[in-house]
């Protein structure tokens, strides 16, 4: 390996005694690695976030289990490159060679038909599907391709793990190991990474070939100065996405809910500079306008719904367009938590009290038996009575007058207030 060759393309582990982190996944007796050792793994898709060693963990494990291994980017492939690699996986299949593997970075960004062309050679067993995903499967991958994997999550490196890296960097690397170099100073560079690897190895490897320019043979100190003053230079050069994916998305959500537009904006600006995915931030909008505009302004769903779907119509840049007036339009709504507290309230008591009865009277009798055990008698339609309305009990017996739902202090919630005490006088009082 060269010099010149990214550290961490010089450190990427071969096997599963140098990988770093993930012990819920491929420490001793951990599901995974039980699978491993057995040599016999199903298709699945690692979700989480850059840099925490999906890519590397993939080729390690058809190493270890000794499988023909194809490697696609869904930024990069299509419909045919698929097809061209599923055949070539046929034809090792009369060589009494192991079921290949075929791994796909950035799954994500497969549409629908790219997803599709994948079914047949997974259902069967053509190819060992790994897929790897920033984004919740949940939301990406379709249905019928989502049943035919597990889904397996890898977490942030915590910073014991992160200082261990940069130590064993220093021991390991060629290249490093042959200069005299102490970290004084940890903090940054673990900040600066985010629990990612890649940018930990990018930003040491940034550090100490700006020191080695200025110091020449000299040893070198790293310090947390010395990181912020070289890394915040030169940030663009290792780090395409901002220093801080994750904080910058939060001050983005914070700026919304605090109903501060120009903030909004701002990190926006960031992000959609960055490279950002717009799906994310979109998909991000959609939580908000549910979890902190709410009933205070339904319209705020339908139009981050909008927006959602806009810009997977609109290409790029004009879905900046649709993002910015989405992001203004929510931080400049009033704002409600109150269908969260409803929703937590309710689960709270559904844990206490467990499964509790349905009252007769709103149970569904479709049977003469059902009939005869009183389901449904006595019930009262509220469309029969004046204003639509009769004071009823809809809850268990034990629970009954349980306020779950209290609107929130703003407009559109005061009539929902208002509304409630006229209707439910001895349950709404205020």
């Amino acid at each position: 390996m060269h010099a010149n060759q990214p550290l961490a393309e010089r450190l990427r582990p071969k096997d599963l005694e140098e990988f770093f982190g993930q012990e819920h996944l491929v420490g001793r007796d951990s599901v995974l690695r039980r699978l491993i050792d057995q040599g016999n793994i199903p298709s699945f898709i690692l979700w989480g976030p850059p840099g925490v060693g999906k890519t590397t963990l993939a080729g390690i494990i058809a190493r270890s289990l000794k499988r023909p291994f194809f490697q696609l980017s869904a930024v990069h492939s299509g419909v045919k490159d698929v097809r061209e690699t599923i055949e070539k996986a046929k034809k090792q299949q009369f060589f009494n060679q192991p079921n290949p593997i075929l791994f796909i970075d950035e799954i994500h960004r497969f549409n629908k038909s790219q997803q599709d062309s994948l079914l047949g050679a997974v259902e069967q067993g053509i190819i060992t599907l790994i897929g790897a995903t920033t984004e919740n499967p949940s939301f990406e991958v379709i249905s019928p391709l989502l049943s035919r994997c597990q889904v397996y999550i890898m977490k942030s490196l915590e910073e014991k793990e992160l200082v261990l890296l940069l130590n064993q960097a220093l021991k390991r690397d060629a290249y490093l190991s042959g200069m005299d170099i102490q970290i004084n100073e940890y903090e940054a560079l673990i900040r600066i990474s985010g629990g990612d690897a890649r940018k930990l190895y990018n930003a040491l490897e940034l550090v100490v070939n700006s020191e080695a320019g200025e110091t020449g043979n000299g040893s070198i100190i790293i310090t947390n100065d010395k990181v912020l003053n070289h890394v915040q230079k030169n940030l663009a050069l290792y780090d395409k996405s901002g220093e801080q994916h994750y904080d910058i998305i939060s001050a983005f959500i914070k700026s919304i809910r605090g109903s501060d537009p120009n903030a909004a904006v701002y990190w926006l600006a960031r992000m959609v500079e960055g490279g950002e995915d717009p799906k994310f931030i979109a998909r991000r909008m959609l939580i908000l306008a549910a979890e902190d505009i709410g009933l205070a302004n339904p319209n705020a769903l339908l139009l981050a719904q909008s927006c959602f779907e806009a810009i997977n119509v609109i290409g790029w840049p004009e879905s900046r367009i649709i993002l910015s007036e989405a992001a203004i339009y929510l931080a400049t709504s009033p704002k409600s938590n109150s269908s969260v507290t409803a929703i937590d309230n309710a689960t709270e008591s559904v844990r206490t009290s467990g499964n509790l009865p349905v009252p007769l009277h709103i149970r569904n009798a479709p049977t003469k038996l059902m009939k005869e055990l009183d389901y449904g008698k006595n019930y009262k339609y509220a469309h029969n009575f004046s204003g639509n309305f009769i004071q009823d009990n809809f809850l268990p017996e034990q629970i009954s007058g349980s306020v779950f739902y209290q609107p929130g202090e703003n407009q559109r919630e005061d009539e929902i207030r208002k509304r409630m005490e006229t209707m439910w006088k001895s349950i709404y009082k205020y």
